[in-house]
């Protein structure tokens, strides 16, 4: 992945958003490649091994925030024919 920042939101159903949460579950078991979008264009990812990760969750008044932060070193390097290919998009992505 190249470039900045990149955000995407959407409001999904809870059970298109357990559909999403179970692909990218499946493509980060896969590893390899993966293209990730929520909605919008999909961002190709090179996952590792290994990941740092994070749990943040925040009351903010009538709602709750939970976030899910994955961390890893960036190899800047475009995705190989020989890794495993997968894509994560929402259901959706009109909504």
């Amino acid at each position: 992945m190249s470039g900045g920042k990149i955000e995407q939101r959407v409001t999904l159903s809870r059970q298109e958003a357990a559909r999403w949460l179970a692909g990218l579950a499946k493509a980060i078991e896969d590893g390899g490649t993966a293209e990730v979008a929520l909605v919008g264009p999909a961002v190709p990812l090179n996952l590792p091994d290994e990941f740092q990760c994070e749990l943040e969750l925040e009351p903010y008044g009538d709602k709750i925030e939970l976030e899910i932060e994955f961390t890893w070193p960036n190899p800047r390097l475009e995705p190989s024919d020989g890794q495993v290919h997968s894509s994560v998009a929402a259901a959706d992505p009109s909504r």
